[in-house]
């Protein structure tokens, strides 16, 4: 057996939330009250309609087979109706059931259905940093272990409970009515096999928690190796992934193996003692009908039986529930986690707006239009207007990721419209933060961005990235046509503009080349094309949405020398008359920049034209010599 590990875990792990149960309780309220209800009268048809089918074994054999056994011709009239009384009773419950497990499964999928786009929705509203944070793996399995293990609960679990806490009671009532010393003797037994439930369920709950945990992990660590696994192999890496996994795996193994023990161990335990249960009534009732404690008749003590089992039986059910509905609640804790996480602050109040292009003044406008402008509201109610020129500017700003390590250290520096301004500096040195800081994917502690004097925490979020382009080393092409990959940065964009969008990429060329050119179909992120093409089309991206300031982090790095030149003359086009942030690697691409900034740790040590700074003989000029002499 694999031991579980003794690395230290947060204090509330292994352990339900508060409130997670009546969380799941307010999903199914409202929307599908009615049918809960329903549901649970059916539920209650159905268990009465079993325990009066054990009852009515007393009256069948009391009132009708018995006395025909001293009859020496007996009629069987009587006997036959109340057979089918009996089993009309019983089809009575089997109906019922059918329709409260139909209805039922309505109720789990549409509750399923919610919660997956409740999930879904709050995720679109987290900040980059979760994602930075959190594996891809691990947010995964939210959506599949988690709430599937929630499904199970709520579709089987939650109409067990019912049905069996029903027929408990009426199974009850009626033991009462046949013979109370017995129901007595029951009822103490029953709280012998409470406290062994008890017991296991509390350890089987702890453990089952902790494996939902580890198995977000394990997924987590799985689904990065399976994106990299070209890296993998290209540096023998197998080994040493095999070793982690296995080392995850074992204490999800471990963690698996104690729930399950304790698990798998109730249903037997509970039956057995069903089955002394069984025969301790059977003694102990023979046992008072000898001494005269309580007279039963024939059908009394074969009903009581039977009830006996119908007693027991829920019980039984029960305990069989326990690891699904531990399950259940650790998968529901795991999504509320999700759900509970601080969503992105959107706290600005500036907003984008369209302006009339001919007009001198500023003249706010619902047509798209090549002019934007930005609408500052006032402390009167009124809105000022600042056209929307991309001058950027950064101020004494210092920033850290984790609240201890500062990544920039007081930068400052200003883009004017239409200026090239690039960073270089090696990895880490802060080039891609200072991008981030302008997107507001990360917001700044000290000092200050201004966007055309504006500060970027007063301008709303979306409204600020709709004005910014950006295109990343590594490309995202989400599965659909390549059409629809280019319209993502302008939804409502005609084929026209999608395909003069491409033009200024240089991707029109190969998209026409394709058997079926723009719809040509793209899956697992653009697999059927090249690296460069991928490139090409992540950069018609940025084209259409036509932002007045773009920002290219190495967007050239991982294409070839000739497949640069295209790009380069794309990007050429898609530059022009726009403020531009450039992070490159081959130094090459940034000559043309109106200011390279090098930074170092955070800090910008030089700062000028190519040509100044080549001749300062400086970290740029050894950068850009070293990166010739590995050319």
């Amino acid at each position: 057996m694999a031991k579980v590990s003794s690395k230290p875990m947060p204090k509330n792990f292994g352990k339900i939330k508060k409130g997670t149960l009546k969380r799941l309780v307010g999903y199914v309220k409202g929307k599908y009250t009615l049918k809960i209800i329903l549901v649970i009268i059916f539920i209650m048809i159905s268990a009465g309609a079993n325990v009066a089918g054990s009852l009515f074994l007393k009256v069948l054999i009391d009132d009708y087979i018995e006395p025909l056994l001293l009859e020496p011709n007996p009629v069987f009239t009587g006997l036959l109706r109340a057979i089918g009384t009996m089993a009309l009773i019983y089809l009575v419950g089997i109906v019922c059931s059918y329709l409260y497990n139909r209805m039922m499964a309505l109720v789990s999928q549409g509750v399923q259905r919610d919660i997956r786009n409740e999930m879904f929705n709050k995720m679109q509203t987290l900040p980059l940093k979760y994602f930075d944070t959190n594996t891809h793996g691990d947010v995964m399995s939210h959506y599949t272990n988690d709430i599937d293990t929630l499904r199970e609960m709520l579709g089987r679990s939650f109409t067990q409970l019912v049905q069996s806490v029903t027929t408990i009671v009426g199974a009850f009532v009626a033991m009462v009515r046949i013979s109370v010393p017995l129901t007595l003797f029951i009822i103490l037994f029953l709280m012998f096999m409470l406290s062994i439930t008890k017991f296991i369920a509390k350890n089987t709950t702890k453990y089952f928690i902790k494996q939902q945990e580890y198995l977000g992990k394990v997924n987590g660590y799985v689904e990065e190796m399976t994106s990299g696994q070209k890296v993998v192999k290209v540096f023998n890496y197998e080994g040493e992934s095999k070793k982690k996994f296995n080392e995850l795996n074992e204490e999800l193994f471990g963690h698996m193996y104690t729930a399950n023990k304790f698990g798998n161990v109730l249903m037997p335990i509970m039956n057995n003692l069903g089955n002394v249960e069984y025969v301790l009534v059977a003694i102990v009732g023979g046992m008072l009908t000898l001494n005269g404690v309580t007279i039963l008749t024939v059908g009394e003590i074969v009903s009581f039986l039977q009830l006996t089992k119908t007693f027991s039986g829920p019980l039984m059910r029960l305990a069989q529930q326990v690891n699904t509905i531990a399950m259940g609640l650790a998968g529901a804790d795991r999504i509320f986690e999700l759900m509970d996480e601080e969503p992105e602050v959107n706290d600005g109040k500036v907003t984008l707006v369209n302006i009339e292009e001919n007009s001198k003044e500023i003249k706010e406008t619902k047509e798209r239009t090549e002019r934007w402008a930005w609408k500052v509201p006032q402390d009167d109610g009124t809105f000022s207007y600042v056209e929307v020129k991309g001058f950027i500017e950064i101020k004494n700003v210092t920033f850290s990721y984790d609240g201890e390590k500062d990544v920039l250290h007081d930068v400052s520096l200003y883009a004017k419209p239409g200026q090239k301004i690039a960073f270089v500096g090696a990895t880490g040195a802060g080039k891609t933060t200072i991008t981030n800081l302008i997107n507001r994917f990360y917001d700044v502690e000290q000092g200050e961005i201004l966007y055309d004097g504006i500060n970027v925490k007063d301008i709303n979020k979306y409204d600020l990235r709709l004005s910014l382009g950006m295109v990343l080393q590594d490309t995202n092409l989400f599965t659909g046509t390549i059409k629809e990959n280019i319209k993502y940065s302008k939804q409502d964009a005609t084929d026209e503009e999608v395909i003069k969008a491409a033009k200024i990429a240089n991707a029109h060329d190969f998209i026409s080349l394709l058997p079926d050119g723009y719809d040509t179909m793209l899956t697992n992120n653009g697999a059927n094309l090249s690296q460069g093409q991928r490139q090409l089309l992540s950069i018609a991206r940025a084209a259409l949405g036509d932002p007045p300031v773009m920002i290219l982090d190495e967007a050239t790095s991982s294409i070839d020398t000739r497949t640069e030149k295209i790009v380069q003359e794309g990007m050429d086009n898609l530059m022009k008359n726009r403020t531009v942030f450039v992070i490159a690697h081959r130094l090459s691409t940034v000559r043309n920049a109106k200011a390279i900034i090098v930074l170092e740790h955070g800090k910008i040590i030089e700062r000028g034209e190519h040509e100044a700074l080549l001749a300062e003989k400086g970290e740029y000029y050894q950068l850009y010599t070293g990166a010739f002499e590995l050319e």
